[in-house]
């Protein structure tokens, strides 16, 4: 195993947490779909998380240059994918997020096949057309539907993870050394979606509900903040040093107490103290990142490293955020801590790329150190 090592640890560490948190939570939809036998479920967790970490092994032996070539050839494949998301996908409280994989009957969610695609696309061509990237039509042009057509294709069903990767894709514009003014019609083409999913899209009426049990939760109905009131009680319930493991209460009501609450059931069983732990874990993450970021030699390598581990970070973030009531109730899981399918293995993946990035900074490191003895 080579790369950075602290990295390694908090993959571990979060895998640990979430191997426990989904034994924990998963009570209610074990009694729902195999007449209460949880095993079979964390079984299945075990396997994901498992496949998690060998495909994060076999991506960071891959050297991160080879990710540059299959970068646009994902981007092309992840657009029909969404599209045929949209017209066929399983709906979900009026969302199509999720695709049936044929013969393994396993569900994948397209957009975050989209959202690894649109980030190493981004790296890729900032990287290969920083000389053209003040003309329009030859440097900037491509970036600029690349980001509008997959931000326009993920948000009528998955408007949160569409605004995060979003907002990765301005960060990664930003450090790419775009002109202000480039990124500036990036963000009003972004804001011309974003009016029309939220002002016109058939999901108006949940995103209307949300923002204003988020903001007015003393004249809402309680059953519309049902999950963000029990997550709270999740919260202050648990205490400073937890209920213990399996000690939870509130994941017999929480509908996704294994995905996108399992914060709250975390800090319900294992106290405050575990979920500053958690906070900790993530920013000393993009601290790591940061640090493969500044050391790359090779402007694609910083681009994918920072696209990749702020995506990542800003996810984890935003799902604590709703767990506590910070930000409106939204769909997004835990990275490598929420029970989930190929979620798991897409996130597993982007670390693995990270950590390729990391193995080339420090072979490059000892190369040099070996010439110089």
């Amino acid at each position: 195993v080579k790369g950075d090592i602290w990295i390694w640890m908090i993959v571990f560490t979060l895998s640990i947490f979430s191997v426990l948190a989904v034994y924990s939570s998963t009570g209610a939809l074990a009694y729902q779909k195999y007449d209460g036998n949880t095993s079979i479920l964390l079984f299945k967790h075990l396997m994901m998380v498992v496949s998690g970490l060998i495909l994060m092994f076999i991506a960071h032996k891959i050297n991160y240059r080879y990710y540059s070539a299959i970068a646009t050839v994902m981007l092309v494949v992840s657009i029909p994918l969404l599209v045929y998301t949209l017209k066929f996908g399983a709906q979900i409280n009026q969302a199509s997020r999720w695709i049936t994989i044929p013969l393994i009957r396993q569900t994948f969610q397209t957009s975050d096949l989209a959202k690894l695609a649109l980030i190493m696309f981004l790296a890729r061509e900032l990287t290969r057309r920083q000389e053209q990237i003040k003309d329009f039509k030859k440097g900037f042009l491509p970036i600029f539907a690349a980001v509008m057509v997959v931000f326009g294709l993920i948000a009528p069903a998955n408007l949160s993870t569409a605004l995060m990767l979003f907002g990765t894709c301005i960060l990664i514009l930003l450090i790419g050394r775009v002109s202000a003014r480039q990124i500036a019609l990036v963000s009003v083409g972004g804001l011309v979606i974003l009016f029309a999913v939220v002002a016109l899209g058939p999901r108006r009426g949940v995103y209307k509900s949300r923002v204003e049990a988020f903001l007015h939760p003393e004249r809402t109905d309680p059953d519309k903040a049902y999950q963000s009131n029990h997550a709270q009680m999740a919260i202050a319930t648990g205490g400073w040093h937890g209920k213990g493991l399996g000690g939870s209460t509130e994941r017999n009501y929480l509908p996704q107490a294994y995905s996108d609450f399992i914060f709250a059931i975390i800090v319900e069983e294992y106290g405050i103290f575990a979920g500053f732990f958690l906070i900790f874990l993530y920013l000393f993450l993009l601290f790591r990142c940061v640090k493969i970021i500044t050391r790359s030699p090779k402007a694609f390598g910083a681009l994918l490293a920072t696209g990749l581990s702020f995506s990542l970070v800003i996810q984890a973030f935003a799902n604590m955020a709703v767990a506590t009531h910070l930000l409106p109730v939204t769909g997004v899981p835990l990275p490598l801590v929420s029970m989930g399918g190929t979620s798991i293995l897409f996130t597993s993946f982007a670390f693995g790329i990270i950590l390729s990035v990391s193995r080339d900074i420090e072979e490059n490191k000892k190369g040099v150190l070996h010439e110089t003895a």
